[in-house]
């Protein structure tokens, strides 16, 4: 029986890698994996002395906090243990999976690759990076706003400015507090750029392809490349 696929969407902040993600996740009856979601789950919910230990070494929970709510990325190898503790969940379901910005560091695709080729096989494995321009993120992130309940991302243009309610649940919407603030949105294409670009050379020596799609098209647009890569 032939393996499920692995989708890895990377792009820097404001891309579109949720909106993608969701949609791909429906086409393809995959799990919809998106890394900050579970960071921030992880994060919020944490004890003031609550911490995990990796390799000998304590990661506190409130210092990730504090990292996400600035913009920086969390420390790699406390990201590299939470999402490699889920995707085996998902491998031995046998469930496709479409990752939304992860991996997104050098020692998260070191640790977190491996396992994923290991368990879906490295030809079932699709990386598509949706491109956008420095400027087109801080527009679109200072304009970003997800639901209350669900945390749909809501595209922003002329139809939905006014919308006070989610149109898929109808909860409120909200802005993401601080990390969608114009200084938090610098550190975030700084961090995009230093630590995540690399990752493109990791994949090509690593036998795998990165297919670049144009993320300043409609998203209806970005889906239909997106689509022609995948099959």
């Amino acid at each position: 029986m032939a393996k499920p696929l692995v989708i890895a969407l990377i792009g820097s902040p404001g891309s579109g890698k949720g909106t993608q993600g969701i949609l791909l996740a429906e086409k393809l009856e995959a799990y919809y994996f998106e890394t900050s979601k579970l960071i921030e789950k992880a994060v919020m919910e944490a004890g003031p002395d609550e911490f995990v230990e990796i390799e000998g070494k304590k990661y506190y929970l409130q210092t990730e906090k504090d990292l996400w709510k600035r913009g920086v990325l969390c420390s790699p190898p406390y990201v590299s243990n939470l999402v490699n503790q889920k995707i085996k969940e998902l491998a031995k379901e046998q469930k496709g999976i479409v990752l939304s910005g992860s991996p997104r560091t050098l020692y998260e695709a070191e640790n977190i690759m491996p396992l994923i080729e290991e368990s879906y096989g490295k030809e079932n494995i699709k990386v598509v990076e949706i491109s956008i321009s420095p400027e087109e993120s801080a527009f679109r992130n200072s304009h970003r706003r997800i639901c209350e309940l669900m945390r749909h991302p809501i595209l922003w243009n002329k139809e939905t400015e006014n919308l006070q309610n989610c149109p898929l649940d109808g909860s409120k919407l909200l802005r993401r507090e601080g990390l969608d603030d114009p200084e938090t949105i610098k550190v975030r294409l700084v961090e995009y750029k230093k630590r995540t670009l690399p990752l493109f050379d990791f994949f090509k020596k690593r036998g795998i392809e990165v297919n670049k799609i144009n993320g300043e098209q409609s998203p209806e647009e970005v889906y239909q490349d997106i689509s022609k890569v995948i099959k």
